[in-house]
């Protein structure tokens, strides 16, 4: 705790030195006749720095500078939003009194700064891939979950635990290898733990989310090694804009209602002239969602006669059944703002009480198949988040550092699994994160930042069905990223050293002598170019060398999982039969634990000016130790505690006997190990965007991956191929959108998986803007799943038992202040 407090009162410790010096000018595009268009409010900041400047409406622009030493150049960024980034390279001394005219290229592909880098580079200044929505493109995607906002994104699609558990899996990995951060701090709940588990992220408030796709370790560590998922908001203001928008819409699928709110501005007005203050809150409720046709997936040719069918088809009143979800969140934050940057704190809390669906237990008809109600149990999640987050951001004038970003962040969170009501497995986790990133002064033409991290996470799950055991885990890290221009050709290289300790708590465990405290030490490494090789074209490579340590509930798992219907065995354990007592015995596993690692190479061909653009990627991704979930054929009741639980004293119990047994029936479950083994990744992204005229857009895309061990089994739920189309047009006061994606068959399954059938998905997408007062208004209707398709989602552990919502009408209404 020493270490983090001085860590953090490192903000304070050096204050910035600024001279009088600006630099203004006026930033531009020319329209088809070559006449000058001012361009309005483009992003005017120099590269390393975290001061910016908007233009005002004649494009014009003043920007105060530091008092660098006269040898020294810096990199000014522009970025406007439809138009092509330019980077400038200024040397001192400059002549200030000559105002600079700066011309935008037009952009059909979208430029947006990304915050997760503490360098701040664009989606189109990166070796790897990265993609960010934002503004009303987020706004017509926003879902209940974050993996079902994100899944028609390239390269991304979602676990799809019903609608109201759904996280984000990014080139076929998910879980403990994608890290969902929260203003780049992690988001610490239990999304990697199992897929029923919701993400604690809310969509509906926040400002951009980026998706980094590949390894991303150098950046956000262990847990990484797939992707991240950055949702960015403003819960700590870095500025004192006035900003205010609402939003209340009905989705007809579910009869949700959802309402949201969020506002920032400074108190000049008050009298407090350098404190700005945040308050977003958002609620939503709604029923069991509508399904196409029954979710359950039979085999016509079962033993299923007609007479069971039908009746079966009687009882089904066109909904999913237990997929109801109520939520509530708020964040309130204030920071303090000065010339050098800020510092701010915030509070929020986030709810949610959702049905888990595929876990309804129907009693048999065992006595004479008498006709009465069959009960049923159901099973929720109630999860709870309370989280603080203090952010600062901090310039200084010093020839070995010029800035300072620190990022705190302590969560408490809180998950319980509920059967009929009642609290059965309860899930905790405490987590205390400390980023501070450095960022250092130019040297030899090198931009720098050298980043400190530490984490210390308290997880413990209590419960009958408490499947992983209670454990500790602490990390610390340092890294350096690195990026120069040399010409056209931008070169990126970063390092990242990691130690890792997982403590868990096996006093329960059944087998003796079982290791309890692992340390690791991953070394991740990454270079990269990006080639500007002619006027509009960029070409990314990258490579890079991940290593990952595996979570406590991998190594330690030993129990059922009510959420996803397993029984899960970490890879700790091993499952051996015993030809001499004819049983399977549970006993410790003879591999050795070791780091996961990854080899990425990827390829980006990038057209980003004028009104045509796309953007291609290529990827192989070698994973060595690659830890997964393998169904072994078993059922908990081969397992030898099981069978031993089960074989009491028969003449004891002879009266229970029969209701023992059934109960036993239910709760058998498929019994999945954690293995390791030797994998491969590979695939390809497309994306092409045309402006065919200034109101009509077309945009194709398409992804594939293929996922497999490297004697040639296919890993289980990768995600199919797919292929989707969107026109949109835009008139003068409204638009309207209609997007299709084809979903192809997957056949290229893991042992003892199921094959899910192509379909397509259709959505239209409509808006009114008008104005009303003071406000900008926004009408909308969105159409989902125009033609009731009935379709099944690969990458679901629920796929067979699960559909996605039927035909849904989702209206409302926006206003911005």
């Amino acid at each position: 705790m020493f270490k983090q407090v001085c860590a953090f009162l490192a903000l304070f410790i050096v204050l910035p030195i600024y001279a009088n010096q600006s630099l203004s000018g006026v930033v531009y595009s020319k329209n088809k006749h070559q006449q000058q268009v001012p361009v309005t409010n483009a992003t005017v900041e120099i590269h390393g720095h975290n001061h910016a400047e908007l233009t005002d409406e004649n494009g014009h622009f003043v920007l105060q500078l530091e008092n660098k030493n006269s040898n020294k150049s810096f990199e000014l960024h522009i970025s406007a939003k439809g138009y092509q980034h330019k980077n400038i390279v200024l040397t001192q001394p400059l002549d200030t009194n000559k105002p600079m005219q700066i011309e935008m290229v037009s952009s059909v592909m979208e430029q947006i700064d990304v915050y997760a880098s503490p360098l701040h580079s664009s989606t189109i200044e990166s070796a790897s891939a990265i993609s960010v929505i934002s503004d009303e493109e987020l706004r017509n995607k926003h879902s209940s979950t974050l993996g079902d906002t994100l899944k028609s994104e390239l390269g991304v699609h979602s676990s799809y635990f019903g609608p109201v558990s759904s996280s984000p899996i990014i080139r076929g990995l998910d879980g403990p290898r994608v890290m969902i951060t929260q203003n780049s701090l992690d988001a610490s709940d239990a999304s990697r733990v199992g897929p029923d588990h919701v993400v604690s992220t809310e969509t509906s408030t926040v400002k951009q989310i980026e998706i980094l796709r590949g390894p991303a370790t150098l950046l956000f560590g262990n847990g990484a090694i797939g992707g991240v998922v950055n949702v960015v908001d403003n819960r700590v203001p870095t500025n004192d804009d006035f900003e205010a928008d609402y939003q209340v819409s009905h989705n007809t699928v579910a009869n949700e209602n959802e309402a949201s709110v969020n506002f920032s501005s400074g108190l000049a007005a008050q009298g407090f002239d350098n404190v700005a203050v945040h308050f977003d809150a958002f609620t939503r409720s709604g029923d069991d969602y509508k399904i196409p046709e029954e979710a359950e997936a039979h085999d016509e040719e079962e033993h299923h006669d007609d007479e069971e069918h039908e009746e079966h088809e009687e009882e089904f009143d066109g909904t999913l059944a237990n997929t109801a979800s109520d939520a509530d969140g708020f964040n309130v934050g204030a920071s303090y703002l000065l010339d050098s940057g800020f510092v701010g704190v915030s509070f929020g809390q986030l709810n949610r009480l959702y049905g888990i669906p595929g876990h309804t237990h129907e009693e048999e008809e065992e006595e004479d198949h008498e006709e009465e109600e069959h009960e049923e149990e159901l099973v929720q999640g109630d999860m709870t988040q309370n989280r603080v987050q203090v952010l600062s951001e901090f310039e200084f004038n010093h020839s070995f550092v010029t800035g300072l970003q620190t990022k705190f962040g302590f969560t408490d969170y809180q998950h319980a699994e509920l059967e009929n009501g009642e609290r059965a497995t309860e899930f905790k986790n405490k987590t205390s994160q400390l980023k501070s990133d450095l960022i250092l002064a130019e040297m030899a033409g090198w931009h720098a930042a050298l980043s400190f991290e530490y984490k210390h996470s308290d997880f413990s799950a209590i419960g009958e069905e408490a499947f992983t055991p209670a454990s500790v885990t602490e990390s610390k890290s340092v890294a350096l990223l690195e990026e120069k221009h040399l010409g056209s050709v931008l070169l990126q290289l970063g390092a990242r050293v990691e130690s890792i300790e997982i403590e868990a708590d096996l006093s329960s465990s059944s087998i003796a002598d079982t290791k309890n405290t692992y340390d690791f030490t991953p070394v991740s490494l990454s270079s990269g170019i990006v080639w500007d090789f002619t006027k509009g074209y960029n070409l990314g490579v990258s490579l890079t060398r991940s290593e990952r340590a595996p979570s406590a509930s991998e190594l330690f798992s030993y129990g059922a999982h009510i959420g996803t219907g397993s029984f899960e065995v970490g890879s700790v354990y091993a499952i051996e039969f015993d030809e001499d007592d004819q049983h399977n015995e549970l006993v410790l596993s003879t591999e050795p634990t070791e780091l996961e690692t990854a080899t990425n190479a990827e390829l980006t061909l990038r057209k980003f000016n004028g009104d045509f653009g796309f953007i291609v990627n290529v990827f192989y991704n070698t994973i060595d130790n690659f830890y997964y979930s393998k169904q072994t054929g078993l059922m908990s009741s081969d397992l030898t505690e099981h069978d031993e639980d089960e074989h009491h004293d028969e003449e004891e119990h002879d009266d229970e006997g029969h209701e023992e047994e059934h109960e036993h029936e239910e709760s058998d479950l498929p019994v999945y190990n954690t293995q390791v083994a030797n994998a491969k990744f590979y695939g390809i992204e497309s994306q092409f965007k045309w402006q065919l005229s200034p109101e009509l857009k077309l945009v194709l895309q398409a992804d594939s991956i293929i996922a497999k061990l490297t004697n040639g089994e296919y890993l289980p739920r990768i995600p199919p191929n797919r292929v989707g189309v969107s026109v949109n047009y835009q008139g003068d006061n409204w638009d309207m959108g209609i997007n299709n994606m084809f979903y192809a068959a997957q056949n290229k399954l893991a042992p003892l998986e199921t094959e899910t059938d192509s379909y397509n998905m259709t959505d239209i997408d409509m808006a009114y803007y008008f104005q009303m007062g003071q406000q900008d208004m926004t009408a909308f209707a969105n159409i989902r799943n125009v033609f009731n398709v009935a379709a099944r989602v690969h990458s679901s552990y629920l796929k067979d038992v699960t559909l996605l919502p039927a035909r849904g009408l989702h209206i409302g209404v926006r206003g911005k202040f």
